[in-house]
């Protein structure tokens, strides 16, 4: 097999997951191959299934067939999205048992509308777990109040959770100590803790494309030298809190009972500024026990171009630097995450919605066809 770009960022502890579904992509072989080049997991999201389902043929026989059973166009989204889960779950299991368990999932999200409804994702992420029926399936939960909440309870009874949307420093605090707190009431109650897997998922252009709007409203040459740095900035200082959550001697109890690390994972590390290079976020968030969703145009030139070092804890002190001259600028990070959050929620409540009316149309069509 070919060594990769991908195999080599594993080499150096960073798993690489595909940020993008399709069930063409599984079914022509796409996945396999992304698989042989180093790939180790795929996340989706209600924006990816929209894109997915809305826009192509592939899932028409599907929604023919059960919406001559009568179900709503809620019912048969989650009928193509957890045989989808299944299908790329199956294709990655050889991965997910070579690594025994670290790698090879698929993470599929609960419904957006339930972002700030503890108990209605609790019981969502249930169902979708047990509907699915893999092992390495992670059910996507927003770091929301009430979404961290619904995290730590369903950590607790065993199910693996991918925590989404999350873009600060405090949201990562609370997600470390939810995770660790729940594997601890496991222990204490004689339950495994080796079987759950748990990733943190920051997204990064998103915050820098929310900040660069705010700096060039300033439009002073000291504004303009911050533009683009504080997504990756912000990256570094979680993964520093990383270290120090899981480094302590808390979690060392955790790890000799076979705790598995709560990884980082990068999201949102598509270049979203043509004037930034297209591979810059991948290329600076490279580090050991970490996780990169990278969409597939964003893969592609990485494999072409992209240069592999371990990056994430270099310039540390510039990092922080640059945290405290966009304070100084007047400009409050945990007030932008703040707001990212809330527009991160809605980005995924508007294309999930949209895509429900689409299959109610299609729905229409097919059964008078």
């Amino acid at each position: 097999m070919t060594q990769t770009k991908v195999h080599e960022l594993g080499e150096l502890g960073q798993s690489v997951w595909l940020d993008y579904t399709h069930r063409s992509l599984i079914n022509s072989g796409g996945l396999q191959a992304y698989m042989d080049k180093g790939l180790s997991g795929v996340t989706s999201n209600p924006a990816i299934f929209a894109e997915a389902i809305a826009k192509s043929d592939v899932y028409d026989d599907q929604i023919q067939k059960l919406a001559l059973e009568g179900r709503s166009p809620e019912e048969i989204y989650e009928g193509l999205a957890i045989e989808d889960s299944r299908m790329a779950a199956d294709d990655l299991r050889p991965v997910f048992d070579q690594t025994k368990g670290n790698d090879g999932y698929f993470s599929l999200e609960v419904n957006p509308h339930l972002a700030h409804d503890r108990a209605g994702t609790i019981n969502e992420a249930f169902r979708l777990f047990k509907a699915v029926d893999r092992p390495n399936i992670m059910i996507k939960v927003p770091a929301t109040p009430e979404g961290i909440l619904a995290f730590k309870e369903l950590t607790e009874e065993g199910i693996n959770i991918n925590v989404t949307l999350m873009f600060s420093l405090s949201q990562y605090d609370l997600v470390a100590e939810a995770f660790i707190s729940a594997l601890e009431k496991r222990a204490a109650n004689v339950y495994n803790v080796k079987t759950i897997a748990s990733v943190a998922s920051l997204f990064v252009s998103r915050v820098d494309t929310k900040v660069d709007e705010m700096l060039d409203a300033l439009n002073s040459p000291r504004a303009k030298s911050l533009k683009g740095k504080i997504g990756i900035a912000n990256a570094k200082m979680v993964y520093q809190h990383f270290k120090e959550a899981f480094l302590s001697e808390r979690w060392k109890h955790l790890a000799d009972k076979g705790g598995r690390l709560q990884r980082v994972l990068y999201g949102s590390t598509g270049t979203k500024n043509p004037d930034y290079p297209d591979v810059m976020y991948v290329e600076n968030l490279i580090g050991p026990n970490t996780v990169d969703t990278i969409p597939p145009e964003t893969l592609e030139a990485f494999l072409d171009h992209g240069n592999v070092a371990l990056t994430l804890e270099r310039n540390l002190d510039q990092a922080r630097a640059q945290l405290e001259e966009l304070a100084e600028l007047g400009i409050e990070l945990d007030d932008v995450t703040h707001q990212v959050l809330v527009e991160g929620v809605e980005k995924f409540i508007k294309p999930y919605d949209s895509l429900l009316k689409s299959i109610a149309e299609k729905k229409v069509v097919l059964i008078t066809t």
